[in-house]
């Protein structure tokens, strides 16, 4: 390479590092803070209705998207959110809920249960298809209190007793999500005095004025076998 080509491409190279360093004070210009802060007339039309509630879900193939909750509860707007930068309006479905509701917890990659405001029941959003989603009422269903999942086997959720009863305690209801489209309610354990759990068997024990509740995870008792299998026959 002769003296005339190292030369040009020298230039080139301190061009290229001109050209970098303007845009960086360009944007340091443009955004001079840390925090840039987005208002609804800089976002698409939907993003400036009211809404109820909020609730983010990344889908198989990398983006992100945001529901919002809107006209009490009879329509989804839905947002690709996965570049900030460029918020994208997916458009609005209708779920046609009898009232506005909450987001209560996630049922596996492609479902959230949701909890319909003055205790009117719950229900199952289905996100299999990101910009139609669905909406199905529980039947059965009947958790008016806190809610704790049990990874993704389960959920328990507190109630409060029965408001005419002198006892304390919480009730619980214990609910299958093997299949969390239709999730089943298995049990309802009353007045539990404690509730503890081992997380390394997933055994969750409630202690009851009527004795003791297990509620067992078989898939993970199994992966903990396999574990201290493996830590006991090392190689």
């Amino acid at each position: 390479m002769n003296k005339k080509a190292i030369t040009r491409i020298a230039e080139l190279a301190l061009a290229a590092v001109a050209v970098l360093t303007l845009t960086g004070h360009a944007e340091a210009r443009n955004h001079p803070n840390k925090i840039i802060l987005v208002r609804p007339e800089d976002l698409p039309e939907l993003a400036r209705v009211p809404g109820q509630a909020m609730l983010l879900h990344a889908t198989g193939d990398g983006r992100t998207h945001l529901y919002i909750e809107q006209n009490h509860g009879a329509r989804l707007a839905i947002f690709d959110v996965t570049d900030p930068a460029h918020v994208k309006e997916e458009g609005s479905a209708q779920v046609d809920a009898h009232g506005a509701f909450d987001f209560v917890s996630s049922l596996g990659d492609y479902a959230e249960l949701v909890r319909f405001r003055n205790g009117q029941g719950e229900a199952v959003l289905n996100l299999h298809k990101a910009k139609v989603p669905t909406l199905t009422t529980i039947p059965g269903l009947d958790v008016q209190g806190s809610t704790e999942r049990l990874g993704d086997d389960g959920l328990i959720a507190a109630d409060q007793p029965d408001a005419q009863s002198d006892a304390n305690d919480p009730n619980y209801q214990v609910v299958d999500l093997s299949n969390p489209l239709h999730p089943n309610p298995v049990a309802d354990v009353k007045q539990v005095l404690e509730k503890i759990t081992n997380d390394e068997t997933g055994t969750t024990f409630l202690l009851t004025a009527n004795g003791l509740y297990l509620i067992r995870r078989p898939a993970v008792e199994e992966e903990y076998e396999i574990h201290e299998y493996q830590m006991e026959h090392p190689g």
